[in-house]
């Protein structure tokens, strides 16, 4: 058995040593072939996860854009309508005091009556004017008489005097004394005149045709005009409303349009559906450096008495304007800290379908649409309902509107 083993072993050895070495270039050939099939296996498993990174970084760019629906900006009316409120006033409007002290005799209107120019109002009565009245005629005619004999005496002394039976100084003296007393005539007529005044202001009439607002009196009540420094007492306040006075704020945009003669219409919520013609009849010319509005009057035909001063109105201005104003929708409005914006529709340099926000001025806005004065084109591609995250330049993907009138299957499924 051992010879065996030591036979196959010496047999072995004979053929290991009949065997060539394996030369440098073969080698270098084997090591080749082995590179370039790992390289096979390894591009054959990494290209293909490569491009399918590349497809779903680009499928969730297209997933991110969110869906938007644009429409071309519309051209609105060659006529722009703002609704403004205004307050109504009466066209003069007067509280009535009195110009003389006494006791209130009688009254003749209330409240709400209407009233003449020149119809009496009320009656005051005066009794210390009416005495001081008669005291000054009773000084009148002393002032006269007194006049009288000093012109008298100055006469007699000029004609004496070039018989020299009076001196020079005299008859100057006279002649003087004869000029203070017809002074103090004229002064004691100023003074009747003057009580004669007061005494007509016993009666109190209307200044103007109007309706009596209110009566602040009552009969026996003392009067007071505050000539006297105290207090003076309004008797009566008068209103004439045959033509009142609608004044209204217009804002600047909207101030060269606004034409003095141009009709405006007014409503009322205590009259709906009912429309008020007035016009306008003067502007102040001059825009309010704090609201930057216009303050326009307008006045209204109220010999009807349809209105009341002192109420509330809305304002319709129709405005022709040169160029009509494009609409958008009012949902396609984003509210931002930099101003109001348009989100519409553009073009990336590489072809992108992207959002652009554009800074916009408003006009007239009815709750659906709203007016764009500034900022907008006609071939501006809006986007009705923007993302409150949408910014500049961001990627948008835009879609088709679906038709409203689309018809529902028998299933509920649209066709």
């Amino acid at each position: 058995m051992d010879q065996r083993l030591q036979e196959e072993m010496k047999q072995q050895a004979d053929n290991a040593s009949k065997q060539r070495p394996i030369s440098a270039r073969t080698a270098i050939v084997g090591l080749a072939l082995l590179l370039i099939v790992a390289v096979v296996i390894a591009a054959v498993g990494i290209v293909p996860r490569i491009h399918a990174k590349k497809v779903l970084a680009a499928d969730t760019a297209a997933l991110a854009a969110p869906d938007v629906v644009a429409s071309v900006a519309q051209p609105g009316t060659p006529v722009l309508d703002i609704v403004l409120p205004g307050n109504i006033y009466a066209y003069t409007d007067s509280p009535i005091y009195s110009r003389t002290d006494g006791y209130l005799q009688k009254w003749y209107f209330d409240i709400g009556a209407r009233v003449h120019k020149g119809d009496l109002l009320a009656t005051i009565s005066t009794p210390e004017v009416d005495q001081q009245l008669m005291q000054a005629r009773a000084d009148l005619a002393t002032a006269k008489t007194n006049a009288g004999i000093a012109s008298v005496t100055a006469n007699r002394y000029q004609e004496l005097l070039p018989s020299a039976a009076v001196s020079r100084q005299e008859t100057d003296t006279v002649s003087s004394t004869s000029e203070a007393t017809k002074s103090s005539v004229l002064s004691s007529q100023a003074n009747v005149q003057r009580l004669e005044k007061l005494q007509s202001f016993e009666n109190l009439y209307a200044p103007f045709d109007g309706v009596v607002t209110a009566r602040n009196v009552d009969i026996g009540q003392l009067i007071t005009s505050g000539s006297n420094g105290g207090a003076a007492s309004q008797l009566f306040h008068m209103a004439a409303v045959n033509t009142l006075r609608i004044y209204v704020a217009v804002p600047q945009a909207y101030g060269d349009a606004t034409k003095i003669g141009m009709m405006v219409d007014l409503t009322f919520n205590e009259y709906p559906g009912k429309k008020f013609q007035a016009r306008v009849v003067r502007t102040s010319k001059y825009v309010d450096p704090t609201s930057r509005t216009l303050l326009v009057e307008v006045d209204y035909d109220n010999r009807k008495n349809l209105l009341t001063p002192g109420s509330y109105t809305e304002v319709h201005f129709h405005l022709k304007s040169g160029v009509p104003p494009l609409t958008a929708p009012a949902s396609a409005l984003m509210f931002r800290s930099d101003g109001v914006r348009v989100a519409t529709v553009g073009e990336s340099q590489d072809g992108t379908t992207i959002a652009k926000l554009i800074p916009v001025i408003l006009g007239n806005d009815d709750g659906r649409t709203v007016q764009v004065v500034h900022g907008l084109d006609a071939t501006s591609d809006v986007i009705q309902s923007p993302p409150d995250s949408l910014v500049d330049d961001e990627p948008v993907h835009l879609v088709k509107p679906q038709p409203s009138n689309q018809t529902v299957g028998r299933n509920g499924d649209r066709p």
